[in-house]
């Protein structure tokens, strides 16, 4: 059955809950029933489906406009956007010459095999290693789950470089000046000729499905929907190629934030085969040329889970604030013209206030330096969000903290009014 919006005419047929995706692959080989496919379909009045190879890029073009200078228009661009730079000369490394008496004992153990100064126990690492030289798997994804599947929350408040004690202020004052450094334009759906907001709803909520599916990290989807949204500020894009746009981001996230990254043909499969393995690969490579490769970005998540370390709440709370969090990705208008670290801080005072009656500590205050009115304008639109998302037609998100991992948050009401004034 096929989900339909009257105001962006694209078709979304939801994913299947059935078998994951490497089990339907194998079953596909095997030469069974064709499995279901997740599939975000194009706009049915566009003639851009199963274009060629070819004109994959060709469906993007520049904005006309000083302020969209990069990358040049017109086809050359791809080739002229990338940055002409010296040659780097290579490196020298420079070892110091032992003293007689050193270079006296190293020819005596010149023949002392490694292991005989580091004794390394293998066996204990060949059971938990040998799954990784085994390349008879059909895919990266069928590997053993039970090695890396620990639960989100724990790795979130675990090694996490930017949780560090020590270091957390001045980490958290990088990442501010980080985050100004790489917002989208606010308003660039403006000049979007061929594709609406609702349009990026729905493939913001599609990504969230697929993030479920490949049970991808949080990071992940928002360092995705980040990409999406500054490449669609600088390159106008046609509807029937948004989703390949879309693809490609979180093609690039996964690769970044994932252990075990989605392969491209499992991220064509999941377009139900809409675009080829070349497209996708192409517009990869655009998406990192426009982007002038710079993909370490400081997200709404990374914030929240600053501020959750600093200032311990319960698990239903946290679990609240990640959900109220991952709504603002639905919509541009408003949330792109607030700060990442600003969404996160209002997400906190939601979910904090909705458990425990209780906005703003003053601790969070001191260390992010954001005040309870400073914060008011963006907590008052999540607080909309939340309020109006049961009546909305996509429901990832909900659907996702409804389970018990997350203690069914999404199911909470919020307060019908938050008393700000």
């Amino acid at each position: 059955m096929h989900l339909s919006s009257s105001k962006s005419g694209v078709v979304l047929a939801p994913v299947s809950r059935g078998p994951d995706a490497c089990q339907m692959i194998t079953r596909a080989q095997l030469g069974q029933d064709p499995p279901q496919r997740t599939v975000l379909g194009v706009l049915t009045e566009n003639g851009q489906y199963r274009r060629t190879c070819g004109q994959g890029i060709t469906a993007l073009r520049c904005f006309s406009g000083s302020e969209n200078v990069f990358p040049p228009a017109g086809k050359k661009a791809l080739s002229a956007s990338g940055v002409q730079g010296p040659a780097k000369q290579g490196f020298d490394m420079y070892v110091d010459e032992p003293e007689q008496g050193d270079r006296d004992s190293c020819t005596g153990r010149e023949g002392m095999a490694f292991e005989d100064a580091y004794e390394v126990d293998t066996r204990t690492l060949k059971s938990d290693l040998h799954f990784l030289l085994d390349f008879n798997t059909v895919s990266p994804m069928l590997v053993d789950s039970s090695l890396y599947s620990q639960s989100e929350d724990a790795s979130d408040f675990g090694t996490d470089v930017i949780n560090v004690t020590e270091y957390a202020e001045e980490i958290h004052q990088y990442l501010r000046e980080a985050e100004i450094r790489h917002m989208p334009k606010v308003h660039y759906m403006r000049k979007q000729p061929d594709i609406t907001e609702g349009m990026r709803t729905i493939l913001v909520d599609w990504l969230v499905e697929v993030g479920e599916e490949y049970k991808l990290r949080a990071e992940t989807l928002y360092l995705a929907v980040n990409f999406l949204d500054r490449f669609l500020s600088c390159m106008s894009v046609l509807r029937g190629k948004l989703q390949l746009v879309g693809t490609a981001a979180l093609l690039l996230a996964s690769k970044y934030e994932e252990i075990y990254p989605p392969g491209v043909d499992e991220f064509v499969f999941i377009t139900d085969d809409t675009y080829t393995k070349q497209q996708l690969l192409r517009m990869e490579h655009l998406l990192l040329k426009v982007l002038a490769f710079d993909l370490t970005v400081p997200t709404t998540n990374q914030f929240l889970l600053q501020y959750l370390r600093r200032q311990g709440v319960c698990v239903r709370t946290e679990n609240l604030a990640k959900y109220v969090a991952e709504l603002s990705l639905l919509e541009a208008d408003p949330f792109l013209k607030y700060l990442p670290s600003l969404i996160a801080a209002a997400a906190y005072c939601l979910a904090n206030y909705t458990v425990n009656r209780y906005f703003w500590p003053e601790t969070l205050a001191t260390f992010t330096g954001y005040s309870l009115r400073e914060i008011v304008p963006c907590l008052s639109e999540l607080h909309k969000v939340c309020l109006g998302i049961p009546h909305r037609p996509q429901q990832a998100i909900r659907e996702k903290y409804k389970a018990s991992k997350y203690m069914h948050v999404s199911l909470v009401e919020p307060p019908a009014v938050l008393p700000l004034r």
